[in-house]
């Protein structure tokens, strides 16, 4: 299990795609959900992302947007379009619209735009990503980043485009997995830009040594491990493995484990609603639930109860 695997395994879509807009200008839609992650792809034609905070980003044929709510955003045929927003939202894709496949959008024409100048098809698949696992994959994303057409999500769009243009049994499933890939390629190659501030065990899981270590922590994060132990599974010495992890990852290999045990432990603490302290300690690797409770609270702020009692208050309202 490498660390983008582990962050990314909740972010999932499931039932989640709008569908596909076919489009002639002026349109404005207005994505109201604030969703944690929406992928805008183009399949034809061109426009501009409008975000929150953000510069008008320019999406064309065949490039892919991502969007980190919960702010929201709209899609637009022109920055200075005359168009009125429509909402567009989870809503759309109600049975009576055609399930997961439907038209809508200002001025849509739907099949009749095919072939017509100035046409946009655009797909857009919005990904639920709650607890503090996926958190910690959302705090590394800027509030938009693209990613050029030619790239490895290329083959993937060409199954949407394929899937989307027909409407069978088992449609949502294979969308929402070829979303799914379509993310995951995505977020790949933004990571692999230089320019992208990737967090800095991304690059640190190419390394033979630090990546072997992280792979180890992320299979098993209630292993008894410590820097001689992991040494000895990459290796190299613990004065080699210690430096070397610190130089690449920002912070000693058993540091970095607590952190990620906190954050195991804070969604099943929430997730979990009837495992006691004690239960979550263990299932993280600690068996003194005190000692955990302590080592919480130093990398939380809070003990697990008040933790729990917070994250649960503020699920509610």
């Amino acid at each position: 299990m490498d660390v983008f695997s582990d962050l990314i395994r909740r972010v999932r879509a499931h039932g989640s795609l709008f569908g596909t807009s076919t489009l002639s200008p002026p349109w404005a839609l207005h994505f109201v959900d604030g969703a944690p992650l929406t992928l805008c792809t183009v399949l034809s034609g061109a426009g501009w992302i409008v975000s929150e905070h953000h510069p008008p980003e320019p999406l064309r044929a065949r490039e892919t947007i991502v969007v980190r709510g919960p702010a929201t955003f709209t899609f637009v045929d022109e920055v200075d379009t005359r168009a009125e927003p429509v909402a567009y939202g989870e809503h759309c894709a109600t049975s009576e619209q055609g399930g997961t496949r439907h038209r809508r959008g200002w001025n849509d024409r739907g099949e009749n735009t095919r072939g017509i100048p100035g046409a946009t098809t655009l797909i857009v698949g919005a990904y639920p990503a709650s607890g503090e696992i996926s958190r910690r994959l959302l705090d590394v994303l800027p509030v938009v980043l693209r990613v050029d057409a030619g790239g490895t999500a290329d083959p993937v769009l060409d199954h949407l485009a394929a899937e989307v243009a027909v409407d069978t049994p088992g449609q949502q499933v294979v969308l929402d997995r070829l979303l799914d890939w379509m993310l995951v390629c995505t977020l790949r190659e933004w990571f692999d830009r230089p320019d992208s501030g990737s967090p800095p065990w991304w690059a640190a899981q190419r390394d033979p040594v630090v990546g072997g270590a992280l792979r180890l922590l992320h299979a098993d994060p209630a292993a008894p491990w410590t820097v001689a132990g992991l040494a000895e599974h990459t290796a190299v010495s613990r004065s080699t493995l210690a430096k070397r992890f610190a130089d690449l990852v920002g912070e000693p290999p058993l540091t970095y484990l607590t952190r990620w045990r906190m954050t195991l432990a804070a969604e099943l603490l929430v997730e979990q609603q009837t495992a006691t302290i004690a239960d979550v300690a263990r299932k993280v690797g600690y068996s003194d639930p005190f000692g955990f409770s302590a080592a919480f609270k130093r990398v939380r702020g809070a003990n697990p109860s008040e933790f729990r009692r917070k994250a649960t208050t503020a699920g509610q309202s």
